[in-house]
């Protein structure tokens, strides 16, 4: 049985109709009013196809046209370009399904991941994709078991956190406390490249100095610190370095919390002898051994204050 009666175009037909359409409405002529009417047609005619209807599941076969057609027409990018001659709260819903949609189906979650990062690029659209409560399952898909979809939703996932400096700084100051939160979750993660992959990401965030107030923060929680020695101490090597250059702004920062203080005035002797061979085998990086030999000398004037 076909997918699509004669009354509803397939993936194709829609796209084309979509990109036809959107060059009318560049041109601004006479046709314009039912060039946007086709559009807005177009639109809910895909929004379908994603979503389905009350009483029909999306197909993922038509799903995967959609996607396949979008990409190889390059109509995404003529419809971020065009945003102004369009109905753009429509646009955005039809975005905000695609978004929330694509990892959740493996059949066209590499071609719509692509896809998506294109769209990032746009402010914009990457301020829908971070402020609507899809976000937080990024969470949950980069650790997904398809490890060609988990590695595709953490490009997304690092894209969303580092493209736009001040809008993602904004955002991680309002919603702080449920981010890293599930941020965690993912330093703690049993697998590798998750793990390895969360805590470099971490280490850029709080060294961007448009992310000041976000690093004050984080470094400011001995709950956070007491994570990071755990994790120089872990089997992996690359999670130990990676730890290492979170750990280092803990040390490094001039204006320490007082908890901070503590712990490391607690755990002075051990951490002293532990960082003196840590890692000693990377005797070409001197930028590594120059960090170390500082952090050392940071824990070692280290004073407790008078009562």
């Amino acid at each position: 049985m076909p997918l699509f009666s004669k009354s509803h175009k397939n993936p194709a037909e829609i796209v084309k109709i979509l990109k036809e359409n959107m060059a009318i409405l560049e041109k601004q002529d006479k046709k314009t009013d039912k060039a946007s009417e086709e559009v807005s047609k177009s639109l809910q005619a895909m929004k379908e196809i994603l979503c389905g209807t009350t009483d029909k599941e999306p197909p993922p076969e038509a799903v995967a046209q959609l996607a396949q057609e979008l990409y190889q027409s390059g109509l995404l990018v003529t419809l971020i370009a065009d945003l102004q001659l369009i109905d753009f709260e429509e646009l955005i819903r039809y975005f905000c399904i695609l978004f929330s949609e694509i990892y959740e189906t493996p059949q066209i979650a590499l071609r719509c991941g692509m896809m998506l990062r294109e769209c990032i690029r746009y402010e914009p659209l990457a301020k829908v994709i971070l402020f609507s409560n899809q976000f937080r399952d990024f969470f949950k898909y980069v650790e997904l078991s398809t490890f060609d979809i988990a590695s595709d939703a953490f490009a997304t996932f690092k894209d969303l956190l580092t493209r736009h400096k001040v809008l993602v700084a904004d955002f991680l100051e309002q919603n702080y406390d449920v981010i890293f939160e599930d941020y965690e979750k993912l330093l703690q993660s049993e697998n590798y490249v998750t793990k390895r992959q969360s805590l470099k990401l971490l280490g850029e965030l709080i060294l961007d100095r448009h992310n000041f107030a976000i690093m004050t923060k984080y470094i400011g929680k001995p709950e956070n610190l007491k994570l990071m020695m755990n994790l120089l101490r872990d089997k992996s090597p690359n999670i130990q370095f990676e730890a290492f250059h979170v750990f280092k702004v803990f040390v490094a920062s001039p204006h320490k919390t007082q908890p901070i203080v503590e712990i490391l005035l607690k755990n002075q002797p051990k951490l002293i002898e532990f960082l003196s061979t840590f890692q000693k085998e990377r005797t070409d990086d001197e930028q590594f051994t120059d960090e170390k030999n500082y952090l050392i000398k940071q824990i070692r004037d280290l004073k407790k204050t008078a009562p």
